[in-house]
């Protein structure tokens, strides 16, 4: 059964950090993080290569860090120095061939 994951996200204040975790039930060849505000359309974060190569929105450049570790199919992504506008529904994403799945979504809230 093809499943995604997720955990971490919360509640923190502007200038704080959080992590949010991803596990895939298979091995995917390329994993990622988007995220969905309210009345906009879901947008890419980050991504991660299983040789590692990443890609981030300009927006999170500099603040946000992806990783991965193979052997478990995990995916994490490092949230710090944390804005208002992150505040988001994220969403694992994992690509398997031309396949796309989904995680669930985990709500990040930055607020003060």
């Amino acid at each position: 059964q093809v499943q995604l994951v997720e955990s971490g996200g919360g509640l923190v204040q502007p200038g704080g950090s959080l992590r949010l975790s991803c596990a895939a039930s298979f091995s995917p060849n390329r994993m990622g993080w988007y995220r969905q505000a309210p009345g906009k359309e879901r947008e890419l974060v980050a991504t991660i290569g299983k040789g590692g190569t990443t890609t981030y929105a300009d927006s999170v450049k500099g603040r946000f860090a992806i990783s991965r570790n193979n052997a478990k199919n995990t995916a994490n992504l490092q949230m710090n120095s944390l804005k208002s506008e992150d505040t988001a529904v994220y969403y694992c994403h994992a690509l398997v061939g031309v396949s796309n799945y989904w995680g669930q979504g985990t709500q990040a809230t930055v607020s003060s």
